[in-house]
């Protein structure tokens, strides 16, 4: 059995990752800063012994190297990282504040590099293993209403490709989801109903994904049998929108 510590599990892609990567026999490590959402995941999950309940803020720098020393007591040597946590907002540039700028990177690229940055070394000693960081499309395309959001997923995409290029010799691969709309509790929360009819309109398959659509695609990458030879990719998962021009 292998470890994988999963961020954000307590709900949306994060929570589906962890049932399914539990499922294809990983021991995980759920992280999440909501209390709440990680004893409800505990309370869901009670007949598994496959996982590991661990409170994490990504921002508390000391948190986050006191959980990497935990990882290097587990039972089933650490092997890959999803980096699924993260917050977003829908608002327009000349709406966004640098308060609102600062939040948002502060979770979704400084607190990925910090959890990475911690636990590379692990996997190192391991004998390497995976990170995935869950990017987006809004870091690839020029999304209304996402200068905050996708300012710092396109950051995660280039830390992505750095990273790959520089933990290659540790046998650590790096690559990054990037999901298009989804149907999570964020999601849920920042899409109007005007918003989801902009998105079934430009996105070919007229649909928002699901959690366990994204999950599938991240136990592809953390295996290292399946992906091997697969580091420094974006992987849009996104019904096409990435890939789409002109519709009828």
């Amino acid at each position: 059995m292998r470890s994988v510590v999963v961020t954000g599990a307590g709900s949306g892609i994060g929570l589906s990752t962890t049932e399914l990567l539990i499922d294809g026999g990983w021991h995980v490590v759920a992280a999440d800063r909501d209390a709440s959402a990680l004893a409800r995941l505990g309370e869901r999950l009670s007949n598994r012994h496959a996982i590991t309940l661990a409170p994490l803020d990504v921002t508390d720098e000391a948190a986050v190297a006191q959980l990497a020393d935990r990882c290097r007591t587990l039972n089933a040597p650490l092997a890959a990282l999803v980096n699924s946590a993260g917050i977003a907002a829908n608002a327009r540039f000349a709406d966004t504040t640098t308060d609102m700028l600062r939040k948002i990177y502060e979770i979704n690229v400084i607190g990925a590099f910090a959890l990475s940055q911690a636990l590379a070394p692990v996997l190192r000693e391991n004998g390497g293993g995976s990170i995935v960081h869950i990017a987006s499309v809004s870091g690839i395309k020029g999304n209304l209403g996402r200068s905050a959001y996708g300012a710092s997923k396109g950051a995660l995409i280039t830390l992505t490709k750095i990273m790959a290029v520089e933990l290659a010799d540790d046998l650590i691969r790096v690559n990054a989801i990037a999901p298009g709309p989804i149907e999570t509790p964020m999601v849920k929360k920042n899409h109007t109903a005007v918003t989801r009819e902009e998105w079934q309109r430009t996105v070919p398959l007229r649909r928002y994904g699901q959690p366990e659509e994204i999950a599938s695609a991240i136990a592809f990458l953390v295996d290292g049998e399946q992906s091997s030879y697969v580091t420094g990719q974006i992987l849009a998962v996104d019904g096409g929108f990435t890939a789409a021009g002109l519709m009828a």
